[in-house]
C-alpha cells in the first residue's frame, strides 16, 4: 500500500505553502529521509523529504506554483512498486532542479564564509544553469519573475556571468505602461493623484513578495493586539571583548567555530529567562504558558526579507554550541533553506540591528511570544566608572515586551540581570 506525502505543518500562523519544485524523478525510487521537493512558505523555503522508502509518484495536480494546504497530499511512495526505467517528469510538471525530465545529480551547496551575527546580508546567489528557466533563478529572482508576469527568457542578466538578478527582473516588470497622449475626458485630481503614483518619473511600481506582506501583517498584528512596551538599558563591553580577544584563537582552534557576541547574549538571556519566566511565556486566551524550556529565535536579514530561524533548547548549549547552531541557521536561511520546523516554537527572540549601525531601536514582539530583546552598536564613549571618566565600549540594549503578561518591574529587573552577566561574563559560566 502507498504511503501518503503530506504538506507538514510550517510554524505558527503558516496554513499554506507554495510548491516550487520536485527534488526526486517521478518513478524513481527514494529513501526515507531523501528530499523529494521544494516548498516556499511566508518565511523561507524548505525541502519536503521521504516519509518512507519506495517508488515516488507525483500528485497530478501539483505543479511549481501550486498553492497547497497544510495537511495536503503532493505525492505517494509505495514500498511494492518497482521505479520506472527513466523516472521522466511527466507533461507539466518541473522534474529536479526545475528540469522536465531527468535530473542532474543534487550536488551540495557550496561552503559559505563564516557568519559572525545572525543578523547578515547574504552575497548574490550562484549563477543560474539556464538563465532562461525561471526555475533556475534565486528564490527572490524567481519570485519577482513570478509576481510580475515577466519572461526571463528575454532578460540580458548584469550579474556576473551574465547573472540575472532580481533588480533586472524588477527592471523589466516595473516599467510604465505608454500614456494615451489625450485623455478623453478631464481627470479628476483622485485620477491624477493616482496616475502620478502609477507612472511618475523617476518612479517604480515593484510588488511586494509574500514574505514580506507576511512580515507587514504580523508586525500590524503584534502592534494591534498587545499592550507593548519598551525599556532600555546599556551594557559596558569591556569584559566580554577582552575575554574574546585573550580565548579567540584558542576556541576557534578547539571547537572549529568563531567566538562571536551572539553566544554570550544568548547564554545570559537564557539564564534570566529562567529566573523571569513570564518574559519567555506567552498568552494563550485566558491562561499564560510558561515553559521549563527556552527556543531562542535569532532574527536574520536575507534577501527575501527577515526571518527568525529558532535554536531549540538552547538553554541546554555551550557556547560552542549555540555559535555552531548560530552560523547554521544563519546560512541556511540565506539559501533559502531552513526546514519548517527550524522556524516555529521559539518563546523569545534576539535581533541584533547593531551590525548596520543602529545605535537604539523599539524592536517590535515576534507574535506569539512575548517578548524581544534588541541588541546595538557598539560605540566607544565616556562614562561614569568609581568617580572617575573613563572611555569604554558600549552597547544599548532594548526590551520590547507585552505588558499583559509582563510587569514593568519584570521587565526592567530582567534586564538588569542580562547586563549583569555580561558585564562579568564570569557569572555565565558558574550561573551566580
Amino acid at each position: 500500500m502507498a504511503s501518503e506525502e503530506k504538506i507538514p505543518p510550517a510554524g505558527e500562523s503558516v496554513n499554506e505553502v507554495t510548491f516550487i519544485k520536485w527534488a526526486a524523478q517521478d518513478g524513481s525510487a527514494v529513501k526515507e529521509g531523501d528530499p523529494i521537493a521544494e516548498v516556499e512558505t511566508d518565511k523561507a523555503n524548505a525541502d519536503l523529504f521521504a516519509s518512507s522508502s519506495g517508488v515516488l509518484k507525483y500528485s497530478n495536480s501539483v505543479k511549481p506554483g501550486t498553492v497547497l494546504k497544510i495537511g495536503a497530499i503532493f505525492a505517494t511512495i509505495d514500498a511494492n512498486a518497482k521505479p520506472s526505467a527513466a523516472g521522466i517528469a511527466p507533461a507539466g510538471h518541473a522534474g529536479p532542479a526545475g528540469t522536465n525530465g531527468p535530473a542532474a545529480p543534487l550536488t551540495p551547496a557550496a561552503s559559505k564564509p563564516a557568519v559572525a551575527s545572525p543578523a547578515v546580508i547574504p552575497p548574490p546567489p550562484p549563477a543560474p544553469t539556464k538563465a532562461g528557466n525561471v526555475e533556475d533563478l534565486s528564490p527572490a529572482t524567481r519570485r519577482a519573475a513570478v509576481e510580475g508576469n515577466v519572461d526571463v527568457s528575454k532578460i540580458s542578466g548584469t550579474g556576473p556571468s551574465g547573472r540575472i538578478t532580481k533588480e533586472d527582473v524588477v527592471a523589466v516588470g516595473a516599467a510604465p505602461a505608454a500614456m494615451p497622449s489625450t485623455p478623453a475626458v478631464a481627470p479628476t485630481p483622485a485620477a491624477l493623484a493616482t496616475q502620478s503614483v502609477q507612472s511618475g518619473a523617476g518612479m517604480r511600481r515593484v510588488p511586494m513578495s509574500k514574505i514580506r506582506k507576511r512580515i507587514a501583517e504580523t508586525l500590524v498584528r503584534a502592534k494591534n493586539t498587545t499592550a507593548m512596551l519598551t525599556t532600555f538599558n546599556e551594557v559596558d563591553m569591556s569584559a566580554i571583548m577582552k575575554l574574546r580577544a585573550t580565548y579567540k584563537e584558542s576556541f576557534e582552534k578547539k571547537h572549529g567555530i568563531g567566538l562571536g557576541f551572539m553566544s554570550f547574549f544568548v547564554k545570559a538571556c537564557t539564564i534570566a529567562l529562567k529566573q523571569y519566566e513570564r518574559v519567555n511565556g506567552q498568552l494563550d486566551g485566558d491562561d499564560v504558558l510558561l515553559f521549563d524550556h527556552v527556543h531562542m529565535g535569532v532574527a536574520v536579514s536575507t534577501e527575501r526579507g527577515l526571518t527568525v530561524p529558532v535554536l531549540k533548547h538552547a538553554d541546554e548549549m555551550s557556547f560552542a554550541k549555540i555559535e555552531s547552531e548560530i552560523k547554521r541557521v544563519a546560512m541556511a536561511a540565506r539559501d533559502g533553506k531552513l526546514g519548517i520546523d527550524e522556524l516555529s516554537g521559539g518563546t523569545f527572540t534576539i535581533t541584533n540591528g547593531g551590525v548596520f549601525g543602529s545605535l537604539n531601536s523599539t524592536p517590535i514582539v515576534n507574535p506569539p511570544q512575548s517578548a524581544i530583546l534588541g541588541m546595538h552598536a557598539i560605540v566607544e564613549r565616556p562614562v561614569a566608572i568609581a568617580g572617575k571618566v573613563e572611555i569604554r565600549p558600549m552597547m544599548n540594549l532594548a526590551l520590547s515586551y507585552d505588558h499583559r503578561i509582563i510587569d514593568g518591574k519584570e521587565s526592567v529587573t530582567f534586564l538588569v540581570r542580562v547586563k549583569q552577566l555580561l558585564e562579568d561574563p564570569t557569572r555565565l559560566m558558574l550561573d551566580v
